[in-house]
């Protein structure tokens, strides 16, 4: 922003900015990141984090391991679970039977759009539950157990 407006609604301006750059571009699935968003517009972080908390307060985007901020379209249906129980999911996935190998940390983290040491740590949790195989240097995953089927009670 090139002009000087009003420093109070400052935040809601960027944030119909960043509305209309979401609107534009059906592929966009991140938002800028704060440091995008001081250096295009000239603004503080404090603002930067106000306007993410407009955009999230309005079902436009919610917040993503990292720090980063995920775009949310209408319709769009997101697995909330945690990381573990969507990775244990592969298992079933990709029909995995004891033994087989398991996909590699930057495979998953491709995948599920998580740095590797996000997976990492999910992958820890698999191993101490006994799912997965213990991760050594070189040498491959594999699945120890299969993952048991729960049915939802709607609790």
């Amino acid at each position: 922003m090139s002009q000087r407006v009003n420093p109070r609604g400052t935040f809601l301006q960027i944030a119909d900015v960043v509305k209309a750059q979401i609107e534009a571009d059906n592929e966009m699935t991140e938002l800028p990141s704060a440091a995008d968003l001081v250096r295009q517009h000239g603004i503080s972080r404090g603002v930067a984090l106000r306007v993410f908390a407009v955009l999230q307060k309005d079902g436009v985007a919610e917040r993503v391991p990292g720090g980063r901020w995920r775009v949310i379209r209408p319709g769009q249906v997101v697995d909330r679970r945690p990381l573990a129980d969507r990775i244990a999911d592969v298992v079933t996935d990709d029909d995995l039977e004891v033994g087989a190998a398991f996909p590699s940390t930057t495979e998953l983290s491709t995948r599920f759009g998580v740095s590797r040491p996000t997976v990492s740590k999910a992958l820890d949790k698999l191993e101490v539950a006994g799912l997965l195989s213990e991760a050594r240097q070189g040498k491959q995953r594999t699945v120890r157990a299969l993952p048991k089927e729960t049915e939802s009670s709607g609790s």
